[in-house]
């Protein structure tokens, strides 16, 4: 019997992100099909609410959430490579890799998933939900359990009216990272880290397991396909992270799209979630959002969420800064400004957040 048990399924954006990490690292774990039984037995009783991946420790517990994974896991296996580099710019890079494939590819994600293959998931939903039943009711299963995540699309800012510019942008990325993965087989060198899982979220799971989206990527991008499906295999690589602490110039335009795009959003989620933090008081449930903001992709603007769970994400980055000597900040102060990020240096949530029994809270 393997020591891990990772809750979770192939249609799953954050379980490609831990199946890959984990298979990557080398972990003896097994995966089990998230149904309808699982849910009700396992996650919903301790975990409380609907979520997947959920990874159940040899004694037990279970983690939830990517990076809580990715952590605890690293921790109780010390031996064997490290998925965050030593290198204190490195080591931001790859924060705000993870805050822009969690938090910002999911835009496109969702989109492609819910406009242009929305049958093809129902099904899919279904016969992960209810891989028993035949395939009529599976669609039923899947059609009715996949209404939540539909109608999650127009607050990410999915409106006919941003459309052009959420496909636009998103093609963008895939000649990006087409153009990066000519120098490099991976975000930060010869073998994988924590940005590379955090692209396989939306990179695998919608953008090239579900049908439309992925002859997409083969079309457009056949070099990023390669890569997810390097990623996903749990590939080690065949050398190691850049050394003294290089950026790799080929991810520049990438992060200046992170910069000019979801940084605007982020700044305007931590206004508001400070005013919200203000009349609270330590340890409160931290909402889901905190209402719409203004945002713009692909030259195309529209409204979306302030969702709270990137500024999560954002504290991560802002604690690596805060972290560095003045040597590595004046480093990544020069990267900073050629890619047009100058503001995240000061950038800091007016109050901190942590994650306690499965939830986000104020610290």
């Amino acid at each position: 019997m393997a020591d891990y048990v990772l809750y979770g399924t192939e249609v799953s954006y954050f379980s490609g992100k831990a199946r890959a990490y984990l298979r990557w690292r080398g972990v003896d774990f097994e995966e089990r099909l998230t149904t309808r039984d699982v849910y009700r037995d396992v996650i919903l009783p301790t975990v409380g609410w609907p979520v997947i991946p959920v990874l159940a420790l040899p004694d037990g517990t279970l983690v939830q959430d990517t990076t809580d994974i990715i952590e605890t896991v690293e921790a109780r296996i010390p031996d064997g490579p490290r998925v965050m580099p030593d290198e204190p710019v490195q080591r931001v890079v790859t924060r705000l890799l993870d805050l822009f494939a969690d938090e910002w590819l999911v835009i496109p994600a969702m989109h492609y998933r819910w406009n242009y293959n929305e049958d093809w998931i129902y099904s899919e939903f279904g016969r992960t939900s209810a891989p028993d039943a035949p395939p009529a009711e599976q669609y039923a299963i899947g059609r009715k359990n996949g209404e939540r995540f539909r109608g999650a699309v127009p607050m990410l800012g999915v409106t006919e009216e941003t459309i052009p510019g959420v496909e636009s942008a998103y093609e963008t990325f895939l000649r990006n990272f087409s153009a990066h993965l000519e120098h490099s087989p991976y975000v930060l060198g010869g073998r994988p880290s924590l940005g590379d899982f955090s692209l396989i979220g939306p990179l695998y799971a919608h953008l090239y397991r579900d049908p439309e989206s992925g002859r997409l990527m083969e079309r457009v991008a056949p070099k990023v396909a390669d890569y997810v499906r390097r990623v996903v295999a749990g590939d080690k690589g065949t050398g190691s992270l850049l050394e003294d602490d290089v950026i790799p110039q080929t991810l520049e335009p990438i992060l200046s799209v992170q910069m000019t795009e979801q940084m605007p959003v982020l700044v305007e989620t931590t206004n508001l979630f400070g005013a919200w933090a203000s009349d609270v008081g330590k340890g409160a449930d931290v909402p889901r959002g905190f209402g719409m903001v203004d945002f713009e992709t692909g030259s195309h603007t529209g409204e979306c969420a302030a969702r709270s769970f990137p500024l999560w994400r954002l504290q991560a980055v802002t604690d690596e800064i805060d972290a560095m000597d003045i040597a590595a900040k004046a480093r990544l102060g020069d990267l900073l400004e050629r890619i047009g990020g100058v503001p995240l240096m000061d950038l800091r949530l007016p109050a901190r957040l942590e994650r306690r029994d499965y939830r986000l809270k104020l610290a």
